[in-house]
């Protein structure tokens, strides 16, 4: 094979993966989820921005304000997992980026002093962020439950503020008995690249 990554790996992180939907009752820890972190923060985004924002909802009385603005089939699941995440866009991410991207501090003001640019730009890159996030919850063996049927707006007023924009509701944990569907299809190389 071409990859450098250990067939082992390769099957824990991707091809024996599975979107989890029910889960056993062991807890996440909080030294689980920054092992997690410490391992997703390195990967690639646009002038090394880091809109990613995560709210952990660990208490039960957090766990029932989340759940009801779940969609009908997400509510069981969220209300059983043994740990969510609310991903989130920090539509003012840019006030970091002088720390973050030293090479051109004025990216702050040069391509972000605009509102609609911030967001657009914030969600693209928390979006990418969100994806490393669930890939580092595989590579801690732990199966995740990412999902985008929940009332937005609802979720923002809830656990947010207006500077931040929620994209995923994550369920996390070791996957329970029937936690996941057979493998759906996925399209072939040949139906997604062109060479030009």
């Amino acid at each position: 094979m071409s990859l450098v990554l250990d067939p082992a790996a390769q099957d824990l992180l991707f091809r024996e993966a599975h979107t989890a939907n029910a889960f056993t009752d062991e807890p996440v820890t909080e030294e689980q989820v920054q092992a997690i972190y410490d391992l997703v923060k390195f990967g690639p985004t646009a002038f090394n921005q880091t809109p990613l924002r995560v709210t952990l909802v660990r208490s039960a009385e957090a766990r029932e304000r989340l759940v009801q603005h779940m969609a009908e089939g997400n509510q069981a699941k969220t209300a059983t997992a043994p740990l969510v995440a609310i991903l989130s866009a920090d539509n003012e991410f840019h006030e970091e980026l002088p720390t973050l991207f030293p090479a051109f501090p004025q990216a702050k003001d040069v391509f972000f002093a605009e509102r609609p640019a911030r967001e657009g730009s914030a969600t693209l890159n928390a979006a990418l962020q969100a994806a490393y996030f669930i890939v580092g919850i595989r590579a801690a063996g732990l199966a995740a439950g990412p999902m985008t049927g929940f009332d937005a707006e609802g979720i923002r007023k809830e656990f947010l503020d207006d500077d931040h924009t929620p994209l995923i509701v994550v369920n996390i944990g070791k996957p329970g008995d029937g936690a996941s569907y057979p493998r759906s299809p996925r399209l072939s190389y040949e139906q997604v690249f062109t060479t030009v």
